[in-house]
Parts: structure tokens; C-alpha cells; sequence
């Protein structure tokens, strides 16, 4: 649900005559909406006082439910941006939770099982695209509807065939500030200041890449790139990425992966005006491509280090808290890219990207040198 609105934009500014631009507010009325349901649900232990997988449930029946709210004929520019807020918010009780379920299941093996869920939901997050590649003949409603009726299938899948984990201490009283434990560890701040470098470039990319591979498409026109189709396999990729870190951090270790997916991901976006000018297409198609598993595969290892890092008592609370301020970054970024974009700077405006994961990469070496120093 989460680009459902991304991937039928076009459609929805033609009927409401909306510019480019709107695509940037779209995706962040989402975000806006998670970071204000994550904000709630940390402060509030809710993941940690009740039953992950129930709460999980009620979300998904819940969001689904406001997804709908985009297909109605009488929507405005505002009315639009309010359901996919609403959405936003009760996507807070499906991603960090479905993180807090999985670590409550593998004491052993998190960075691999993380891999595989954080990979479902970079597929999830390209799948729109691909239904509306897949439904061009149709009405472009059908791309909300099919998102929203997925929801309800893996929420009643999840209550019906995942128990909560052994490792889900039950009945805990509420303790307002449980969700900023985490920060007194440095191995938990390090692991944290590490996604929040890799949240200013993920989402924001995610965003632009239709606007990317139309910006290339534009500059050579004897190309004719099926933009919707190209987007989903490009985020996609993330998903297999992501799987594979996951897979290796358990011969490596989780901070190493990370740290090597996420000095990619910055020489990407440093190196992205070359190839979004180059008029070799395979060269565009590769790095693309490179770009979109690099930029997602270390999403999984830095939440497999918050959960090791975190509180037990409030392991929940501490991936919701960190998710909070990881997606109020993405605002930023995805505000901040597509304020300073113009048609003369589109080609060199996302090595900004690079912020993030310049920053990150200088925390966590920072973190090595002092457990060094330590020992």
C-alpha cells in the first residue's frame, strides 16, 4: 500500500490537474502518517504490552480499509493526501511490528530472517508498479483496489498462521519513556545513526526513480522504456539484495555488510550524473540496478543491529522509535530533492543522496573506534 499512490500519480494528476511536484508531497503525506503512528505506538508500547500479531491484523484490515479512500471519484489534491496519511499511520503496525515478531521468533539468525522480511517489503513497495504495468488497459483504480485486497490476504495470514514469538514478554505495564532506552548503548546509537543515514537516500530514490528513468528517456529519445515495469524490477531488486545481505551477515557478521552496502549506495549517488547522461543504455540499465539492490540491502543488517542492541523489555519500542525518526528523515529528503530539482539540474541533483550515507558511514566508523579504543 505503501506507493500505491506513487505508481498511479500520472493518472490521478491528469484527472486533478496537478503538476510533477506532487509526487513528492504524495509520497510524503505517507510517510508523515507512519512517522506520526510510529511516534504513538513507541510512546505507547504497543507492540510490546500487546500481541504483535494482533496488532499486525488490525492494522492491515484497518489500512486497507483507508486505501480505498484514493479510488473515491470526488477526491481532491487535499482529500488524497489525507487518506494517504491515514494510511501512513496504520502502516506503523505492520513494518516495525513485523520486525519486532521476527526477532521475537529468531533469537538466533536475526540479520537472515530480517533479510527475508525487510526483502518482502522492498517487493511490496515495487509491486504497484508492476500492477499498474500489468493493468495499463484499465482503470487505474484497480491498482488501489488489488493493493488493499493483498493487505487483507497477508493480514489474515499473519494472524492465522504466525503465533506470537517466544521471545514476546507479555503483559508489560506502560512506561511512557521505554522507547528511548535504546539510545543510552553506543552500539544501539552507531547501529541507529547508521539507518538514519541510509533513510535520507532510500526512499527518496525509491521516489524519483520514474522521474529518473523519464529524465534519461527524455535525453534519449530513440529509447522507448516501459516506465511503470522498469521502476518495479529496479526497487525490486532490493528485495533479492536484501535477502542476500541477510545470508551473508551470518558468515560475516551484520555491521560489516551493512557498512560495505552502504559505501555503494554513496558512490552511487556521487557517480549518478554520469550515467543518467551517458547514452549507453546497458550502462544505465546495470547501475541503475546496482544503485536500487545496494540502497536497500542495509536497511535489514541496521535493524538486526538495533534489535540486538535494544532493551529487551522494549526491543519493540525501540525499532518503532528508530523507524519514527528514520521515515521524518525520508521527509526531509524527498522535500529537500524535489525543491532544489529543475529541468537543467535533474541530472546532477541526486548526488545529494549522498548526505545520508556519508554521515552514516562516519558514525559507524566512529563506533569502531571507540569499541577499539575499549578493548
Amino acid at each position: 500500500m505503501w506507493f500505491a499512490g506513487n505508481a498511479i500519480m500520472g493518472d490521478i494528476a491528469r484527472q486533478l490537474h496537478l503538476d510533477a511536484g506532487y509526487l513528492a508531497h504524495l509520497t510524503s503525506a505517507v510517510q508523515l502518517g507512519f512517522i506520526s503512528g510510529t511516534l504513538l505506538f513507541a510512546i505507547l508500547s504497543v507492540a510490546d504490552r500487546f500481541s504483535p500479531v494482533k496488532v499486525f491484523f488490525c492494522c492491515a484490515m484497518i489500512a486497507a480499509a483507508i486505501n480505498l479512500g484514493a479510488s473515491i471519484n470526488d477526491n481532491t489534491a487535499t482529500t488524497l493526501l489525507i487518506f494517504r496519511f491515514a494510511t501512513g499511520f496504520f502502516l506503523a503496525g505492520i513494518y516495525p511490528v513485523g520486525m519486532k515478531i521476527a526477532s521475537d521468533h529468531y533469537q538466533q539468525g536475526l540479520g537472515r530472517s530480517l533479510g527475508f522480511l525487510v526483502g518482502a517489503l522492498v517487493l511490496g513497495t515495487a509491486f504497484p508498479h508492476l500492477l499498474k504495468s500489468m493493468t495499463a488497459a484499465l482503470p487505474w483504480r484497480y491498482v488501489i483496489y488489488a493493493t488493499s485486497a493483498l493487505a487483507v490476504i497477508g493480514g489474515i495470514a499473519m494472524l492465522v498462521l504466525v503465533p506470537d514469538g517466544p521471545g514476546h514478554a507479555k503483559g508489560q505495564q506502560l512506561n511512557v519513556a521505554n522507547f528511548l532506552h535504546g539510545f543510552r548503548n553506543s552500539k544501539f546509537r552507531a547501529a541507529a545513526f547508521g539507518y538514519f543515514g541510509h533513510m535520507w537516500e532510500v526512499y527518496a530514490f525509491w521516489a524519483f526513480i520514474p522521474l529518473m528513468i523519464g529524465t534519461y528517456q527524455a535525453q534519449h529519445q530513440i529509447i522507448d522504456l516501459n516506465v511503470p515495469l522498469w521502476s518495479f524490477a529496479i526497487i525490486a531488486s532490493g528485495s533479492l539484495s536484501c535477502a542476500l545481505g541477510g545470508v551473508l551477515s551470518q558468515r560475516f557478521g551484520a555491521k560489516p555488510v551493512a557498512t560495505i552496502a552502504l559505501f555503494i549506495s554513496c558512490l552511487c549517488c556521487l557517480m549518478s550524473p554520469l550515467f543518467l547522461v551517458c547514452n549507453m543504455q546497458w550502462a544505465f540499465i546495470v547501475f541503475i540496478f546496482i544503485w536500487g539492490m545496494a540502497v536497500a540491502a542495509d536497511s535489514p543488517l541496521f535493524s538486526t543491529l538495533i534489535a540486538q542492541n535494544a532493551p529487551v523489555a522494549s526491543r519493540g519500542s525501540s525499532l518503532t522509535i528508530v523507524n519514527s525518526i528514520g521515515f521524518a528523515i525520508t521527509i526531509i529528503s524527498i522535500q529537500f530533492i524535489n525543491a532544489l530539482r529543475t529541468p537543467a539540474n535533474a541530472y546532477y541533483i541526486y548526488m545529494l543522496l549522498a548526505i545520508g550515507p556519508v554521515l552514516g558511514l562516519l558514525v559507524l566508523r566512529r563506533e569502531r573506534g571507540e569499541s577499539t579504543a575499549g578493548h
